[in-house]
């Protein structure tokens, strides 16, 4: 399998942090999240990707103000969060703290009340009795029909029209394997003709990294869930990235402890790992590929924050893990292991520790993980690369190891060191 597209340089070694305006602030406006930019800026973040911020369906809404993901127009700004001009300014904004910004884009369905269910109705999929219909279980949204050639146009100069008009920076594609492949092979194209854009699609399917650069580390996340719940070993988890590991050259995963639909649905990734929250956040940025950190998880957010009604995050005057997401991601900027390195995942006798040496030229870097809520563990690391001077990246103590060293981590405990 080919991959005609390659990533932008930018995006290469970034970090990327998902934002509900709704909920973000009491506001819930693009002006108000503005004055966030230079904390997320100063804790490491790279690519904002905004939740999608068209205007939401009135006719079969959900809870009191909707779902972001049933538009009612692909070309309008929604009004809650703010005017034409208060977006401009907010990409603006980012721009000038060297921060990019995607939009969420919607294609596989729109709400009921989309203009083009009036202005085009044939472009739409219809069920027996000719109606508007939908085929995934959502009540507030009807599916397009990309049979039709015309829609298909529509859709990608409506995509174009965000890139041209506000200067966004890429697109995360939402139920992206819904869609057909050679649509958005088509989309990157004419929208890549205008500057070079960043794609991440929700998926899994490894073909689709024809059209974009990460996909969705959906099964990983799964099934450390069913590590939690005991329901499998770390040896299957090693077995999800092996298989990722063998994607196209170039391709990438996005990995997360949390997103909108996991705090939603699903629950905080503090009610799905607990005590091992922490340690599983510290993977996510160690390991290869793309790391995702969801709107409060620096705070940290403990509640589910409701999807279809306001429920506010409430921010604390310093989210207590700033810091700790700030020293994970300067390394994953400083330190060229962690985002273009080999892995060697090192051998445990015990069931919880995972543990792997991270290597790029000279930078390396040593992650250790009890992902036990109970249990201590111990681990004796014999390895040629495991010599030198080495620093722990949250104590900044500085260590010399000889090839050979025991570590003993307490239950949910996380050790990194970085070779100095």
């Amino acid at each position: 399998m080919s991959q005609p597209f390659t990533i932008v340089p930018w995006a290469k070694s970034a970090s990327v942090y998902e934002v509900n305006i709704r909920q973000y602030t009491p506001e819930g406006s693009f002006n108000a999240f503005a004055a966030h930019l230079p904390r997320l800026k100063e804790m490491g973040i790279d690519i904002l990707w905004l939740m999608p911020v068209t205007p939401i369906s009135i006719t079969e809404r959900q809870g009191s103000l909707g779902s972001y993901y049933a538009c009612s127009s692909y070309t309008d700004i929604n009004p809650e969060f703010g005017s034409h001009a208060d977006f401009t300014a907010l990409v603006e904004q980012a721009h000038a703290l060297g921060m990019k910004l995607i939009i969420d884009w919607v294609a596989n369905h729109t709400g009921y009340d989309h203009h083009w269910t009036r202005s085009h109705p044939e472009w739409y999929i219809k069920d027996k009795e000719g109606n508007f219909t939908e085929r995934n279980g959502w009540k507030d949204v009807i599916d397009l029909d990309f049979s039709q050639v015309a829609m298909r146009k529509a859709l990608i100069e409506a995509m174009q029209y965000w890139v041209k008009e506000f200067n966004i920076d890429g697109f995360r594609c939402d139920m992206a394997h819904l869609v057909p492949l050679d649509f958005w092979i088509d989309a990157r194209t004419a929208c890549d003709a205008i500057k070079p854009l960043y794609w991440l699609a929700e998926c899994e399917e490894v073909n689709y990294h024809q059209a974009f650069d990460t996909s969705y580390a959906w099964w990983w996340m799964h099934t450390t869930e069913k590590f939690v719940k005991a329901q499998a070993g770390l040896h299957d988890v090693r077995e999800v990235l092996h298989a990722y590991s063998q994607y196209p050259q170039g391709a990438s995963k996005l990995f997360f402890t949390s997103n909108h639909d996991e705090n939603s649905w699903n629950g905080t990734e503090y009610e799905k790992y607990g005590l091992c929250a922490k340690a599983w956040a510290v993977f996510t940025c160690t390991w290869q590929g793309m790391l995702l950190i969801y709107s409060g998880q620096e705070n940290p957010n403990l509640k589910r924050l409701a999807f279809f009604d306001k429920d506010l995050i409430e921010w604390k005057t310093e989210p207590a893990l700033h810091q700790f997401y700030q020293q994970l991601l300067a390394l994953r900027k400083n330190n060229k292991a962690i985002t273009e390195g080999e892995t060697f995942i090192l051998p445990t006798e015990s069931s919880s520790i995972m543990a792997y040496l991270r290597r790029k030229n000279n930078d390396l870097v040593l992650v250790l993980l009890n992902l036990s809520e109970k249990e201590r563990a111990t681990i004796q690391v014999t390895h040629e690369w495991l010599n030198g001077k080495f620093q722990h990246l949250f104590s900044g103590l500085n260590y010399t190891f000889a090839g050979t060293e025991h570590y003993e981590l307490l239950p949910g405990d996380f050790l990194v060191y970085v070779k100095q």
